[in-house]
């Protein structure tokens, strides 16, 4: 597959990075989520699994699921919400506590449940990659409504096997989104009572997976087949910080503890590079900017 060269003009300026952890090849790691504490836990997309990573650096189970897990977010400390397919293809939405499922819901009108971010201390939301959509989960009331269905969330192709929306984050009174199979990352401004107005476009051209900010706004960004993470300025200027040669080939999702951005990759397993598979990895840059709030109120 021959990728458009959007990233060829982009000015490069590399942060230091370090191998946090390495997993083998064949390893799909799709999101992340860091406590407070440090620990990170890891969905392990093609077998169901999510994966806690201690600050030590041990790695264990934290739990197995019966199909494919996409994404995950904390709710408490010992306490998660996470996505994926069950074992016949359903998608569906968990909570977790303490490794153990406590709440399972599939949802037959969903297609491809994706990122997830909180939009409140009491609403999360869900990206739905090929329906164009965006689903809210009540943590209170454990339920699922439609938050959002809107064409610029779509695919333009739905032959494409590339995910549509894909990434979610709210910064300030504003949800932002990328759409990756139309290179587009959009901005969704937000009333009073946090529903959603009308999309509008924010970056064109650029090809992010998952992504988080800091406390100014700027978006980091994981471009997943490109191999690359990118920094995008509240200017929309986009600056390059981290390339294959740092170990983020299939990088597929971001997420700032303190001052340190954690990537995760698979490695290179959605479109190899000619020198072949990779080792998945978590890897730390240092960003020297601390993140926004995972956790906003309201």
């Amino acid at each position: 597959m021959q990728l458009p060269a959007i990233y060829a003009d982009m000015p490069v300026a590399l942060l230091p990075a370090q191998s946090v952890s390495t997993f083998p090849v064949n390893t799909f790691l799709e999101n992340l989520a860091i406590l407070p504490s440090g620990d990170i836990y890891l969905t392990n997309h093609e077998v169901g699994q999510i994966v806690q990573l201690d600050p030590d650096g041990s790695l264990r189970m934290y739990a197995q699921l019966s199909g494919k897990v996409s994404g995950i977010a904390w709710i408490e400390p010992s306490q998660f919400l996470v996505n994926g397919w069950n074992a016949e293809g359903i998608p569906f939405v968990a909570v977790l506590s303490d490794g153990e499922v406590q709440f399972f819901q599939i949802l037959p009108e969903a297609q491809f449940l994706n990122g997830i971010t909180p939009l409140s201390s009491r609403y999360y939301l869900m990206a739905d990659s090929y329906r164009g959509a965006i689903w809210s989960f009540d943590v209170t009331t454990r339920t699922v409504e439609l938050w959002l269905e809107d064409s610029l969330l779509d695919r333009s192709d739905e032959s494409s096997t590339f995910p549509a929306i894909n990434g979610l984050k709210r910064f300030g009174n504003s949800l932002y989104v990328s759409n990756t199979q139309r290179m587009l990352l959009l901005q969704i401004p937000l009333n009073e009572s946090l529903k959603p107005q009308e999309p509008e476009i924010f970056v064109e051209g650029t090809n992010v997976d998952d992504f988080a900010f800091d406390i100014h706004g700027n978006l980091y960004g994981a471009t997943h087949v490109y191999n690359s993470v990118i920094r995008i300025d509240r200017d929309r200027r986009t600056t390059i910080i981290a390339q294959a040669e740092q170990g983020v080939t299939g990088c597929t999702a971001v997420a700032f503890h303190g001052t340190d951005l954690y990537v995760v990759t698979n490695g290179g397993m959605f479109l190899p590079p000619t020198t072949g598979l990779e080792p998945a990895q978590v890897v730390r840059l240092a960003v020297g900017v601390s993140g926004a709030p995972l956790l906003i109120q309201g």
